[in-house]
């Protein structure tokens, strides 16, 4: 409920807290409006480059009141391309499920651009802002024939997951995902960071935050472990 964010943010800073939290770019940006004070550290950021974004001065030295873990959203859906083309091979045509395409733009190019180097075409299958429109999305992927789908990184697909991965599977088409409750609540593949090593990432800095340090001075983590995981019975089922 993005509306409640700004007043949930003023709320915080009236009350005084030494940290917040801010899970996501828009709770991140929220935050920032709201403060350049209380440290913010983000868990995580899913989006373009921070820098780029305005959101740090760089990252080994952040600079303001802003730090955290950045989970190298772009970068790892280009990543997912290139592993769901090493599993499905013969698949030339691959769905990109997006919610809003000016909110995906941000990581379209290296995705773009590992499709361009594997002589994959893309077909972008767009569910807008409503659950509801997975419907289409996906009567889009089976009328152009797609024969893989890429699923974006994104806290709404997650949210979704249980509604996409069954619609994946009525449409018989191989499908990674970011994460790996994904691939074991039925998808068939996922690839990234793994939740728990984020979080771990960010405990830590909070500690170091509330022992002294400042923020802009903590440089922004990346992940260092990424987990690859396959659904056996998914791909059974899909005859890879």
């Amino acid at each position: 409920q993005r509306e409640r964010y700004a007043p949930m943010a003023n709320d915080l800073v009236a009350a005084k807290v030494e940290i917040i939290i801010a899970v996501a770019p828009g709770a991140i940006r929220t935050a920032m409006q709201a403060t350049s004070e209380i440290p913010i550290v983000m868990a995580w950021w899913g989006g373009p480059d921070l820098v780029e974004a305005g959101v740090i001065a760089s990252y080994a030295r952040p600079g303001g009141n802003v730090t955290g873990v950045d989970m190298l959203l772009s970068a790892l859906d280009a990543k997912r391309l290139d592993v769901l083309h090493q599993a499905v091979p013969k698949a030339t045509k691959i769905a990109v499920l997006i919610h809003g395409r000016q909110m995906f733009e941000p990581q379209m190019p290296a995705v773009r651009e590992v499709a361009r180097k594997a002589g994959l075409t893309l077909e972008m299958a767009d569910t807008g802002d409503s659950a509801s429109a997975y419907d289409g999305a996906f009567e889009t992927i089976v009328r152009t024939q797609c024969q893989a789908l890429l699923v974006m990184g994104s806290p709404a697909f997650a949210r979704d997951r249980k509604l996409i991965i069954e619609r994946a599977a009525r449409a018989r088409v191989p499908a990674i995902y970011a994460a790996a409750w994904n691939a074991r609540e039925g998808g068939l593949m996922s690839y990234g960071a793994t939740a728990l090593d984020l979080d771990r990432q960010v405990a830590r800095q909070i500690d170091k935050i509330l022992r002294g340090a400042k923020p802009g001075e903590l440089p922004v983590e990346q992940p260092s472990r990424y987990e690859l995981v396959v659904n056996l019975a998914t791909a059974r089922a899909l005859g890879l």
